[in-house]
């Protein structure tokens, strides 16, 4: 079910059910009439992320082509899951696959955040011919320790916060290694992302804390999987991939073989940030720029 956009707004909400009965959310910008017959680009956030990850990013890459930005299970506008174990990127991908069907989507790009990314190398692999290019944003199919551990430390944990600048000062105090240049402004401005509001009055992360329960499962990360294979999915497809510099979950040694593994991949290296990358940087923008020029027609 679509909703039409509401005035001011450039996207319509839509809503979708999952095989198991969650009621999931996307976010749909039209595009340019002269795209129609492109394959879309699909948006996919980080574990912890929502649409509203990409509301810089989104409208931007809907003067090209029409977009699709998920609410995965269990974030922003989609319900959250009976089961907790249904959080796990095969379950994404198979509630992604009901989406395009009924929207009748046979082919599309995907741009994806971290466990976007890894949703999309599933997607290529499990759906063959249907990705036609890919964007990897601080991910790929070998991901460091440190950083997973640091991720298991801190998602599903956490209370509330009165107002916005204390709920975007404590995001500063846990991400402040991550986006080094980042003024009380921008932090703000990603909280807003991460977090809403609560009827009664307080800032809260804008996800089911339950996401956390296949992580602390033993061997519940994805570090253990050999994610090649689903990268190499892939094939002749255009793929970026991005890296914040100051990464600890994509290595610099990973991201160059990702690049030199397949005939069309692209390695950028975004300086000054960690994981991930928003987008919005001068040098991610480009380069998103730049695979968007390369991606089908049709």
């Amino acid at each position: 079910m679509t909703v039409r956009q509401d005035s001011g707004r450039d996207w319509d909400d839509h809503y979708w059910w999952s095989h198991d009965g969650v009621r999931l959310h996307a976010r749909i910008y039209a595009g340019p009439a002269a795209s129609a017959a492109a394959p879309p680009i699909l948006c996919l956030p980080g574990l912890a992320r929502n649409a509203r990850d990409f509301e810089a990013l989104a409208p931007h890459l809907a003067t090209k082509r029409r977009v699709i930005v998920l609410d995965f299970r269990g974030r922003g506008e989609s319900a959250y899951a009976k089961d907790p174990m249904t959080y796990v990127p095969l379950t994404y991908v198979q509630d992604i696959t009901l989406l395009l069907d009924e929207l009748g989507i046979a082919r599309c790009a995907t741009v994806g955040t971290s466990l976007g990314g890894l949703v999309s190398m599933l997607l290529a692999a499990t759906q063959p011919g249907c990705v036609t290019g890919a964007l990897l944003n601080d991910v790929g199919p070998e991901l460091e320790k440190a950083g997973l551990d640091r991720i298991r430390d801190y998602i599903g944990v956490g209370g509330s916060q009165p107002t916005w600048i204390h709920a975007a000062r404590a995001v500063a105090d846990l991400n402040a290694a991550i986006y080094p240049g980042f003024s009380i402004h921008d932090w703000l401005r990603l909280t807003k992302r991460t977090h809403r509001l609560t009827p009664e009055g307080r800032i809260v992360t804008d996800y089911d804390k339950q996401i956390a329960a296949p992580l602390r499962v033993p061997n519940g990360d994805e570090a253990g999987v050999d994610l090649w294979p689903a990268y190499r999915a892939f094939g002749e497809v255009p793929v970026l991939v991005l890296r914040g510099q100051l990464s600890d979950i994509l290595s610099a040694v990973a991201a160059r073989k990702m690049a030199k593994e397949l005939p069309h991949a692209r390695l950028v290296e975004v300086p000054g940030v960690g994981h991930a990358p928003t987008m919005d940087e001068g040098e991610a923008r480009a380069a998103v720029d730049a695979w968007i020029a390369e991606l089908p027609a049709a």
